[in-house]
């Protein structure tokens, strides 16, 4: 009813995998990827994969994974020898490993390596490709938009993700998403925003995405804000792009014609032969229209 094509899973919460494939197609929604815990995925990676496979998804994905694998942790090196074999065991079963990070894998590699790269370097692409988390790409100070680039034709889900900080951090936003018991859950100075309503600049993004040949953005929103509930915050995302001024094309790309028949027309101002020639100047930048 909101707009949602597919579903990412994480966790069938004791629910049969014929089940959830069977929601799935009343619901219409396509089941695309799992977050599966990678020591879950040690245990019996044959079952993981049969479950997912049973329900329809192309993709496991490794979500998290604890500070000794960390790229400075000492079971950084066995961890990309148990992603690779766990990527042979996937594309066997003609499905796709990715992995889904964090600001950690920022961390430098004893030989000052950035860890995610090294991971990437390490494991060739047909044993694991990216799912970036923007929000966390970001949070580290590096650049989302040049990071999709970077991994254009390995980044075939990526994680659109908002979020606002203010100042310096001194609590820990991993408490956020229940990673790190006992810490505080809540925190004015971080939280997680819908897209449009944080620090993203959403169309960079998209415009990014769409160029690296990316098949899925998968809206997450780890929990709610604003006061609103955590179903309010993925309708006003999926609101946000829906509702995104010349979203299917670049700046200058859509035509006169094509530009008169946009059913987003009446949500800009500007006419066509001005549109975006000067985006300092333009009056909607940091609103719904083109990037």
């Amino acid at each position: 009813e909101m707009g949602y094509e597919g579903v990412e899973f994480a966790g069938l919460y004791d629910n049969e995998p014929a089940q959830i494939k069977a929601w799935c197609e009343e619901l219409g929604l396509t089941p695309i990827s799992a977050h599966v815990p990678l020591t879950e995925m040690l245990a019996d990676i044959d079952k993981v994969i049969a479950d997912y496979k049973a329900i329809g998804c192309e993709y496991i994905v490794v979500p998290h994974v604890s500070k000794e694998r960390h790229p400075d942790g000492k079971l950084f090196a066995q961890m990309i020898e148990e992603i690779r074999t766990i990527g042979e065991k996937v594309k066997a079963a003609d499905m796709t490993l990715l992995y889904h990070n964090h600001d950690f894998e920022f961390k430098l590699t004893p030989d000052g390596k950035i860890g995610l790269d090294a991971l990437y370097e390490a494991v060739p692409a047909d044993l694991l490709q990216t799912e970036l988390d923007l929000c966390w790409v970001k949070y580290d100070g590096q650049c989302p938009v040049e990071y999709v680039k970077k991994y254009a034709g390995r980044a075939p889900v990526v994680h659109f993700k908002d979020y606002y900080a203010a100042g310096e951090q001194t609590e820990d936003p991993y408490a956020l998403i229940g990673v790190n018991e006992g810490e505080k859950k809540e925190s004015k100075a971080f939280e997680f925003r819908p897209l449009g309503a944080g620090v993203q600049d959403v169309h960079a993004l998209l415009k990014a995405a769409k160029e690296a040949d990316s098949k899925w953005i998968v809206v997450e929103q780890d929990s709610p804000s604003l006061g609103k509930s955590a179903m309010e915050c993925v309708a006003m995302s999926i609101e946000y792009l829906n509702n995104m001024c010349c979203k299917d094309k670049c700046e200058k790309e859509c035509t006169e014609a094509e530009c008169a028949a946009c059913d987003k027309k009446d949500g800009c101002d500007k006419k066509h032969e001005d549109c975006c020639e000067d985006k300092a100047a333009c009056d909607k930048k940091d609103k719904n229209c083109c990037d």
